[in-house]
């Protein structure tokens, strides 16, 4: 089954999300052309200046991640992070069929 990858980055100012679009650039290019990869898309938030999302979909999991331990994606992310001054945030989601089913560990 398909998943989604929510990746949300946060920008301090003009200047340095001048320095870090060629990284995303080079992010998204090389994503698109990974096996598994099916779509992306990046956002920018209308009521929290300089937040970013990325949402990109894979046909699995495992898709994703070996493109998440790609050599090369980790060599960019980490430009990436270290001109942010933070870690970007990675969240993984699965579509739901027929409504919310919680799955929560047992206590």
């Amino acid at each position: 089954m398909a998943v989604s990858i929510i990746i949300k980055r946060n920008v301090k100012d003009k200047e340095t999300a001048a320095q870090l679009a060629p990284f995303i650039v080079q992010l998204r290019s090389r994503a698109s052309t990974q096996p598994g990869f099916l779509t992306g898309q990046t956002f920018s938030c209308l009521d929290c200046e300089g937040e970013y999302l990325v949402i990109s979909t894979w046909n699995t999991l495992e898709d994703w991640n070996r493109w998440m331990h790609n050599e090369e994606r980790l060599s960019i992310q980490r430009k990436v992070d270290e001109l942010l001054g933070t870690k970007t945030v990675y969240r993984y989601y699965e579509p739901l069929v027929g409504g919310i089913t919680p799955c929560f560990e047992e206590e």
